[in-house]
């Protein structure tokens, strides 16, 4: 499903999707597709579109960056569980884990009034994590989908190891630099990888502020992919 938002800045028209669509901001994809910049007689705004997945109701598919009023919040306190929600929650994940055929601590990051972040420790990281973090967002999936289970749809569980989100984040950034680059020189467009949502919002705000650049995403499911495009300036 397709639906477009209006807003004095991107994240004001997020909040007002979210608001009406019912739905947490990672389980769409937000495509920038009008933006007007403050002038002394005009009033800045940015139009987005919003495109939402047929999929499991309520699952959290991947994290949100975090503001630095939202790591404010974040509690960085004791890794082991605090209560019966957090002692299944892990135990869950680590039992998946050793069903998989491999042994990881699984200890409590982070805690936020809505998140909590699970840290794996295990000699089989690189296989946790999967080629581009695919086995990791799989775990994470079903973290969320037995959060659901326990009676806490509410609560967005966030899987790492080895700090792989931040190291991806930081090259997605650079990727998306680097494209821009391309197809400025070549006047084309460039097709990148399969992303999830996170990562596909994370090229399109990256770019957003490029006037000669735009960013669409195309493909069907969870994993679509983003074109990076050259459009000429302005």
């Amino acid at each position: 499903m397709t639906y477009e938002f209006e807003g004095k800045t991107e994240k004001d028209a997020i909040e007002k999707a979210t608001i009406e669509l019912g739905l947490e901001s990672d389980q769409f994809d937000v495509e920038i597709i009008e933006t007007q910049k403050k002038t002394l007689f005009k009033a800045g705004y940015v139009k987005i579109r919003v495109h939402t997945d047929e999929a499991t109701p309520g699952v959290k598919y991947d994290d949100e960056p975090s503001s630095p009023v939202e790591t404010a919040k974040r509690v960085m306190g004791n890794p082991i569980p605090q209560d019966e929600f957090e002692e299944k929650l892990t135990a869950f994940v680590s039992d998946v884990i050793t069903k998989m055929g491999y042994e990881a601590k699984v200890e409590i990051a982070f805690r936020e009034e809505k998140k909590i972040g699970l840290k794996l420790s295990s000699e089989s990281s690189s296989i946790l994590i999967g080629r581009k973090g695919k086995n990791l967002d799989a775990l994470q999936l079903l973290a969320n989908v037995y959060a659901g289970h326990l009676g806490r749809e509410d609560v967005r569980v966030i899987l790492d190891t080895e700090n792989y989100r931040v190291r991806r984040e930081e090259n997605l950034v650079h990727l998306a630099y680097t494209t821009a680059d391309k197809v400025r020189t070549k006047r084309t467009s460039i097709l990148l990888e399969p992303m999830n949502p996170f990562e596909r919002r994370l090229i399109h705000t990256t770019l957003n502020d490029f006037s000669d650049i735009e960013t669409k995403s195309e493909g069907d499911g969870l994993y679509k992919q983003v074109r990076v495009i050259f459009k000429g300036n302005y």
